[in-house]
Formats: C-alpha cells, structure tokens, sequence
C-alpha cells in the first residue's frame, strides 16, 4: 500500500505540470464529442439544416418530438407544422383531450428550437427559426410544501416570471394555467395573462388549455389563432389522431 501511495504521488507530480493542457484536450474532445454525436443522430433519424437568422419568425414544417419519436420505435410519429409569426398568428392556443397531444406539440416547438440555436439539426422537414432570447415555460403540476407554496401559488409565481421577464424576442410555453384553482377564477386568470403576452410583451406563445371559453380570443385578438389536437370517436372509442388543426376543439 505504500508503495502504491508513492507511485500514485509520484504520477500526480508529473502530471501537476500538464494539467493546463489536459483540460484544454479535455475540452476539446468534449467538443468534437458533442458534434459528433448530434451528427450521427442526424444522419439516423433524418434531421435537416434549420435557417436561423435574426427575424421573429418561427416556422417548423413536419416537426417532430426526438425523444417520443426515438422511444416509440414501432408507433409511426405524426409530424405536424407550427407557425408563429408576430405580423400574423403569434399565439396560438391549443385545445383537445387529454393524451390528445397537446404537450408533445408544444414541446417539440421548444425542443427544435433550441437545438437550432446551439448548432444542430433538427426533426423537421424544414425549419426556419427567426433568432430566440430565451425560452420560458409554464409546464405540469407540482407543488413546494417545505417552502409552503401550494401547486397554485407554484404555478403563479411560474407564470410571474414570465410575465415580468419575456420579451417580443421569448418562446413562452403554457401548458394549463389557473387550474390549481376554481374554474371561474381560473378561467379569469388564463384570459388575463394571454391579453397581456398579446397586448404587452408580443412573445411568440403557445397556450395549450382545457377552458374552451379562452377560444373566444381567437375571433376578439388579432394575433391569436386557435388549433386543436384532432381524434375521432368511433361509437365508445375515441381514436387520437395526433394531427394539429386550425380551430378549437368543439368539447
């Protein structure tokens, strides 16, 4: 053990002056990792070269989720086109059942544009990605009992930041709001909040929600655009389609 100890100071001696370098050839090969990795996950599963550049737009044709499309193997992934442009539809709001796949649409947003912005290619058959400071979102249900934050007080402090932090250049994603209270209140607070992205901050919004009343926005603000995760019901069985269409969902 001794012995062993010696060798093992003895090493570290030698090494303490090349240390400087092996951490710049670590950092190195962390890059060239990094690259190659995202190069061959585009070259198995199809991904294309995004456009980036410095407008608002955002428009993703054929978009998919990589991680759902990669752990479904077997279940064919339905691509679907989203379109936010702040002279047109900057908000749109999505309606449908559950396990309809309003998350995933939405997710897949964010998802492939952030990988636009750090360099790689993305799930999609074309992708023009206008340039995007920061990405907020009000996603899933939890709440801080150790810091006495119930799910609702969680959720509004959630919302709170973006409101106070995003700007017409911010990809917002809200998946429920106002839910962790009653419907009347709830209702009440989703509605204000996407008055105020549309009205003040102009942020490039998707709002997925179960309150179809927030489907009147649609015809009342000009840059809000409705769309529903489309299903069929086949006598009992309701059969989900997966398919985003324009419109709100009719129950």
């Amino acid at each position: 053990k001794e012995l062993e100890a010696d060798l093992y100071a003895a090493l570290l001696e030698d090494l303490n002056d090349h240390v400087p370098r092996l951490l710049r050839l670590a950092a190195r090969l962390a890059e060239v990792d990094c690259a190659a990795g995202l190069a061959e996950v585009a070259r198995q599963r199809d991904f294309v070269r995004p456009t980036v550049d410095d407008g608002l737009r955002v428009d993703i044709r054929e978009g998919r989720h990589p991680l759902v499309e990669a752990l479904q193997p077997n279940t064919p992934f339905v691509p679907n086109d989203t379109i936010l442009d702040p002279d047109e539809e900057r908000l749109l709001i999505i309606t449908g059942p559950n396990m309809a796949g309003k998350s995933t649409a939405m997710r897949q947003v964010a998802l492939i544009t952030i990988m636009a912005h750090m360099g790689a290619f993305v799930p999609a058959d074309n992708a023009h990605i206008g340039r995007v400071d920061r990405v907020f979102t009000r996603v899933g249900a939890s709440d801080d009992l150790a810091g006495g934050r119930s799910t609702f007080m969680v959720e509004m402090s959630e919302t709170a930041a973006i409101v106070h932090g995003a700007s017409d250049r911010s990809l917002v994603l809200l998946d429920e709001i106002g839910r962790g209270t009653s419907t009347y209140d709830g209702v009440s607070i989703a509605w204000a909040v996407t008055e105020f992205i549309h009205e003040k901050l102009g942020a490039k919004t998707i709002f997925a929600t179960h309150y179809h009343e927030l489907t009147q926005l649609g015809d009342l603000l000009p840059g809000v655009k409705n769309m529903n995760v489309a299903v069929r019901e086949i006598g009992e069985d309701i059969v989900f389609l997966r398919r985003l269409m324009d419109g709100g969902a009719d129950r």
